[in-house]
């Protein structure tokens, strides 16, 4: 939270394919608080069940607000396959959570109160790109670490084409 700044500027240290999942929860109903609370507090033992095994392949992740009613997590993620065998591995959270929310959904017991998304992207190598500028580490240099620009290209082009 107040880590030093880098001076100038600086690039995510990413190689390879880099897989970003967007996963969040929208409030619909406030006085639903029973509903909302567990999904939120779900999310953040997910977080640290992953960030006790490394191995698991979640690099990052960055917990932000899109409003009062949305929250969201950006997710980085060593490989699709890391991301596929967490989301179905029988003893991970995850999976528990997912089976009890089929299970109300298929009894008609969702009410919507709370919405659940999620995206995923896979960035083949060459097809990403970043710059920070008296940054922190932050965003995917936060997951991968940070090199000077140099290392990467002065421009957008060049580190677009980074290969």
């Amino acid at each position: 939270m107040f880590a030093k700044p880098n001076r100038g500027r600086t690039t995510a240290a990413a190689e390879g394919d880099v897989v970003v999942l967007l996963i969040g929860m929208r409030v619909n109903h406030f006085w639903a608080v029973h509903q909302w609370v567990p999904a939120f507090l779900a999310m953040l033992r997910m977080l640290r069940e992953l960030g006790r095994d490394s191995s698991r392949g979640l690099l990052g992740h960055i917990l932000l607000t899109a409003s009062p009613r949305t929250y969201y997590v950006v997710q980085y993620w060593e490989s699709r396959e890391k991301l596929y065998a967490y989301a179905a591995a029988p003893d991970m959270f995850h999976h528990r959570v997912w089976a009890i929310l089929n299970r109300k959904e298929r009894a008609g017991k969702v009410r919507g109160h709370v919405g659940i998304w999620h995206e995923t992207y896979i960035a083949p190598k060459g097809s990403y790109e970043s710059i920070y500028l008296d940054m922190p580490p932050f965003g995917l240099a936060a997951a991968t670490g940070v090199l000077p620009i140099e290392d990467r290209g002065r421009s957008a082009a060049e580190r677009l084409a980074h290969r």
